[in-house]
């Protein structure tokens, strides 16, 4: 008998503070029966301790699985009498950490449902519980979710903000976390500056706010903490510079291309040139852009690129070719064409089929029609010349690092555009010197003939003081877009279901 009431106390460890009186096995359902020990028990009113029962009651609990079986607890509770005259007559005795006001379910399985609920939130944790042995329904996950206790709201010293997509397009929210600690802050229904700045007059404390470009976020700062300083985020920084990279290099793929296959020579470069030709006609004849615009039924920024070309080659763009089946045969094909001009191309098909080629012919002969087999190399699109010039030189490889020498010779602007690239990739390292470097680094962009470039460092005019701060002080805002992906990951598994007030529980439960 002592064995079993051991073993007993060691099943059901965690109802120790209640007196074990039987355990049954009821149709694969464990059903335990106890009761609460006989001592004094402390008024919740007055606080004088009595043991004085008025009657008992029954309470009926589900508790932790045992042995892949549902456990349910049925606890005799006794209704005891205050002694003090004018406190409540009579009140139930509770246990914490065993038996809740109100509740059906022991604090411990309380606890391992609000785990799977806080990962899963809906139906995935209904459906992981079932595999536990714990039944219950959506609504019922969701209700325990949103009854997990969130961290209290603290105005950090450096504050991050970004905004993130409810519904793309239509509807935005704003998440604010620790930029030091990384710590969920808070999160706000609206992206506007009204709401930011709300927070920010209620929160006061914050020393350091890093933001995106945003100007609705840099207003907010402005008005609610003028005393604040303001950083820019570095990734945007280096984001908003490969973007202009990347039109700069499509503006001068006609020269650059001259390195590889000649430039397209089709019908859309033609009519290229010709709208090129009309555009500076009229710009010659004192016409000005809008009313070219509306001559030539063009939108006004398509007239404002070709105005900005001094010569149509620069919007003409190189052919675009993607990899194919055929590249790693290249060097053959080349090889037998100049050791046999004449030979057929159904015979050079066979020969590399039986090298292992796994294409069609169809793809063969459009590869030999294109010019690609004769050409000294391949052709190189504007994006992948791009990522050539935003890739530390250091991660290049020899043919990569020849194939940008050879484009850098062939159109002496990407010189100048590497240089300038590589140049505000130094000041991306913190340091106090970086605000002067970068005065020396907007001077010699704006005397380089790059209109793409200048338009960016119009734009770190605009907002001069947060960038300086993002180039001289190591706070970013990198833990930020963190978050919002994790938030992404958040919105795919409860799409549509129990609104805002849900998804901020679950990002600020991390």
């Amino acid at each position: 008998m002592c064995d079993a009431d051991r073993l007993i106390k060691l099943v059901f460890s965690g109802l120790s503070p209640l007196v074990i009186e039987g355990v049954s096995d009821e149709d694969g359902l464990v059903r335990v029966r106890a009761r609460t020990p006989e001592v004094a028990v402390a008024c919740p009113g007055c606080g004088v301790r009595t043991s004085r029962v008025h009657g008992y009651a029954e309470r009926t609990v589900a508790d932790v699985a045992l042995d892949a079986r549902r456990v349910l607890l049925g606890v005799r509770v006794r209704r005891l009498v205050c002694p003090t005259r004018g406190c409540r007559q009579t009140f139930r005795e509770q246990l914490p950490g065993v038996l809740e006001r109100y509740q059906r379910r022991t604090p411990r399985l309380a606890a391992q449902i609000g785990m799977v609920v806080r990962e899963l939130a809906g139906r995935g944790s209904v459906r992981v519980l079932s595999a536990l042995t714990v039944c219950l329904s959506v609504q019922t996950a969701l209700r325990c979710l949103l009854r997990l206790p969130l961290p209290p709201v603290t105005a950090p010293q450096v504050l991050g903000v970004d905004d993130f997509a409810l519904r793309r397009r239509h509807r935005y929210a704003t998440i604010l976390i620790d930029a030091q600690t990384r710590r969920r802050v808070d999160v706000l229904p609206d992206r506007g500056a009204d709401a930011l700045e709300a927070w920010l007059r209620a929160h006061p404390g914050v020393q350091v706010v890093c933001r995106d470009g945003s100007g609705t976020y840099a207003e907010a700062v402005r008005r609610a903490l003028p005393e604040a300083v303001q950083a820019s985020d570095r990734w945007h920084l280096w984001h908003g510079l490969a973007q202009v990279t990347l039109k700069e290099v499509a503006a001068h793929s006609g020269c650059w291309a001259k390195a590889g296959p000649p430039p397209n020579d089709g019908p859309r470069a033609q009519t290229t040139r010709e709208r090129w030709g009309q555009v500076h006609d009229l710009l010659g004849q004192g016409v000005g852009l809008l009313d070219c615009a509306r001559r030539l039924n063009l939108s006004l920024n398509t007239v404002k690129r070709y105005a900005r070309a001094a010569e149509p080659e620069r919007l003409v763009r190189a052919p675009l070719y993607r990899p194919t089946l055929v590249d790693p045969y290249r060097g053959y094909l080349k090889r037998r064409r100049a050791e046999q001009p004449a030979v057929p191309v159904l015979r050079l098909f066979h020969e590399i089929k039986q090298q292992g080629y796994t294409g069609s012919y169809n793809l063969f002969v459009r590869y030999i029609n294109q010019g690609r087999v004769d050409s000294d190399r391949p052709a190189i699109s504007p994006r992948r010349v791009a990522r050539l010039l935003l890739t530390r030189p250091d991660s290049l490889t020899d043919s990569q690092r020849d194939r940008l020498d050879d484009i850098a010779t062939a159109c002496p602007e990407m010189i100048a555009l590497a240089g300038l690239v590589r140049g505000f990739a130094g000041l991306l390292h913190p340091a106090d010197s970086n605000a002067d470097r970068l005065d020396e680094w907007i001077t010699l962009a704006r005397g380089a003939d790059l209109p793409h470039l200048h338009s960016f460092t119009r734009g770190l005019d605009l907002d001069r003081a947060a960038v300086d701060t993002a180039l001289t002080l190591p706070h970013h805002n990198g833990g930020t877009e963190g978050v919002n992906t994790k938030t992404k990951r958040i919105m795919r598994q409860m799409h549509g279901r129990a609104g805002f007030t849900l998804l901020r529980h679950r990002i600020l439960l991390g």
